[in-house]
C-alpha cells in the first residue's frame, strides 16, 4: 500500500522532548474501559464477523488513533476473548487508544488445512477479508456516525500468529496481480473471494488502508511483496520459533504447508527498501510467548516496544525545529551494513547526534564519515548540526 508519505515520515522523529500527544498514549491515565460487542460485517452476521471494541471510561478527546488485535491460533482455533486479546485492548485503551479485538473466518478441516495448500491460501485470504472489513467499519463509522470518535489516519493492525500473518499480507500485498498462479492459482482463489483483494465482507466503499503494523511471531509468504512504499512494522519474535520461521520455512516446519518469513529475514529486505521498522528478538524462545498474555514477561516487553513504535508513527507526535530530508545533504550508502559518509553543499557540520527510532540520543560525532558497526540492525536518524540548520536524516542498518 502506498501510505508512508513523507509527511508521515517526518511524524517519526518525535524525540521525547517535542512530544505533542498531550500527555496520551504513553502511560496509562484512564482507570476503567468499557467493551462492546458488534457485528462489523454488513454482509455476514455470525460469530466470525465479530468484534469486541474497548473504549476508555470518561474519555472526552475527539480524535483518538485505533489498534485492531487479531488472535493466532493456526487459522483453526482462537477467538478475540484470547487472554493475549484482552490484555493487548486493556492495555491500549487505558492509554486513551480505541482497542479492537476482533474474530475472522478459519478453517474447519485441520488435517484438510495442513495437506493443502489451496486452502491454505484461501483460509488467509478470507481473513485478509475480515480484516479489511473491520477497517472500513471504523472509517465508515467516522463518516456516518462518529461514534468511536477515531483519527482516520491512525489506524494500526496487527497480532499474534496467524493475526499476524493476516495484518501484514493486508498491508503487504498490494494487487491481486502480485499473487502467483503456479503452482497454485492464488489469483483465481482471490477473485473468487469478492472479486478484488478487498474481499467478500462487506463494508465497501470505504478505505481498507492503515497506518502501520504488529506482529507478534508472524511473517510473510512471499518477502518480494515489499516495496518501498509499504507500511511500518514492529516485530516480535523468537528464534526458536517452529510455527512461524525467525527467518523463511514452512508453517510447522511441515513440506505441505506454506512458507513464512520471520523478522530474521523480513528486516533485510524491509531495511533495503527504506521501510520503518523496529524489532524485538527474543533468543532462544519459541512460537508461544504470548498466549498467556501479560502472565508472560516477553508479552508485556512487547506490549511496552509497540507502545513505543507506535506513539512515535502518531500524527500528534511532531518534531520542531528541523529540516527533514534536505536535499543539501547526500548520506551514502543508505540503507547500509557498516559505514557512511555524510556531503553537505555549501556548508560546515558542527555536529551529529545518532538517535535511535524512539528519540534517544545514542552517541555525538563531528566526521562525516559515521561507523555503525557496533549497531543493531534497524532504523536510526542523524541530527546535522551546521551554523544556520539542523537538518534530519534518516539512516538504515541491515
Amino acid at each position: 500500500m502506498k501510505l508512508l508519505s513523507s509527511l508521515l515520515i517526518f511524524t517519526l522523529l518525535s524525540f521525547r522532548i517535542f512530544a505533542q500527544c498531550d500527555g496520551r498514549y504513553q502511560d496509562e491515565i484512564f482507570n476503567t474501559v468499557s467493551v462492546n460487542t458488534v457485528y462489523y460485517s454488513d454482509v455476514y452476521f455470525d460469530e466470525s464477523h465479530k468484534m469486541d471494541i474497548y473504549l476508555p471510561d470518561g474519555d472526552t478527546v475527539a480524535e483518538r488513533p485505533v489498534v485492531v488485535y487479531l488472535f493466532g491460533g493456526a487459522f483453526l482455533t482462537g477467538s478475540k476473548n484470547n487472554t493475549d486479546c484482552v490484555d493487548f485492548c486493556n492495555y491500549f485503551a487505558k492509554r486513551g487508544y480505541v482497542a479492537i479485538a476482533a474474530n475472522y473466518r478459519l478453517s474447519n478441516n485441520p488435517i484438510l488445512f495442513s495437506l493443502d495448500q489451496n486452502l491454505q491460501y484461501s483460509t488467509v485470504l478470507k481473513a485478509m477479508a475480515d480484516l479489511k472489513s473491520v477497517i472500513r467499519y471504523i472509517k465508515k463509522d467516522y463518516i456516518q456516525s462518529n461514534i468511536l470518535k477515531i483519527d482516520t489516519n491512525s489506524i494500526f493492525a496487527g497480532g499474534y500468529s496467524a493475526g499476524a500473518v493476516t495484518a501484514i499480507h493486508s498491508a503487504y500485498v498490494d494487487n491481486i496481480s502480485d499473487l502467483p498462479i503456479s503452482p497454485v492459482n492464488v489469483q483465481s482463489i482471490a477473485n473468487n473471494i469478492g472479486g478484488s483483494l478487498e474481499g467478500d465482507a462487506g463494508n465497501f466503499g470505504y478505505s481498507s488502508r492503515f497506518k502501520g503494523i504488529f506482529s507478534y511471531a508472524g511473517g510473510l509468504n512471499d518477502l518480494s511483496w515489499i516495496d518501498s512504499d509499504d507500511e511500518p512494522i514492529f516485530a516480535a519474535h523468537g528464534t526458536n520459533d517452529n510455527v512461524v520461521n525467525f527467518n523463511c520455512g514452512p508453517a510447522f516446519n511441515l513440506i505441505t504447508t506454506l512458507d513464512l518469513c520471520g523478522i530474521g529475514e523480513m528486516s533485510n529486505v524491509l531495511a533495503a527498501n527504506g521501510i520503518i521498522y523496529d524489532e524485538l528478538v527474543f533468543n532462544g524462545i519459541d512460537h508461544y510467548w504470548p498466549v498467556n498474555g501479560t502472565g508472560n514477561s516477553n508479552f508485556s516487553n512487547a506490549l511496552l516496544n509497540t507502545k513505543n513504535f507506535l506513539y512515535d508513527i502518531l500524527p500528534c507526535n511532531t518534531t520542531l525545529g528541523f529540516i527533514y530530508n534536505s536535499k543539501t545533504v547526500n548520506i551514502y550508502p543508505n540503507p547500509t551494513l557498516n559505514n557512511i559518509h555524510i556531503e553537505l553543499n555549501n556548508n560546515v557540520i558542527k555536529l551529529i547526534n545518532i538517535y535511535d527510532l524512539y528519540g534517544n540520543k545514542l552517541e555525538e560525532q563531528t566526521s562525516n564519515n559515521i561507523s555503525l558497526v557496533n549497531y543493531s540492525n534497524g532504523t536510526y536518524f542523524l541530527e546535522i548540526l551546521t551554523k544556520n540548520s539542523s537538518i534530519l536524516k534518516k539512516v538504515i542498518k541491515y
